[in-house]
């Protein structure tokens, strides 16, 4: 496998991670201002990101390493809930 496949193979493998980390960490501001929210954000949207993108790489790798292949529907879920509850997490949902 040459550099140039390996890299594209990492890049599809994050690449549902990352979508989702810049979601997470944008949609909130976005809708905040829509429904004119007074909660301040506790850490800045790239912080968020940054945080979502390595919860999802970390899901993404175990459900590779787990169930001996990418794409399994059991590993998106997986991303999907860790994802929103590091969200929760940072944006203080339990204090509510």
């Amino acid at each position: 496998m040459t550099a140039y496949l390996l890299a594209d193979h990492l890049l599809n493998l994050l690449a549902p991670a990352a979508l989702m980390a810049l979601l997470l960490a944008g949609l909130p501001r976005l809708f905040s201002e829509f429904f004119r929210s007074k909660q301040a954000f506790v850490q800045a949207w790239s912080v968020q990101a940054a945080i979502n993108l390595i919860v999802g790489t970390g899901v993404l790798t175990a459900g590779l390493v787990l169930l001996g292949r990418d794409g399994k529907m059991a590993t998106y879920v997986m991303l999907v809930l860790a994802m929103a509850f590091s969200q929760w997490c940072q944006l203080g949902g339990w204090k509510r």
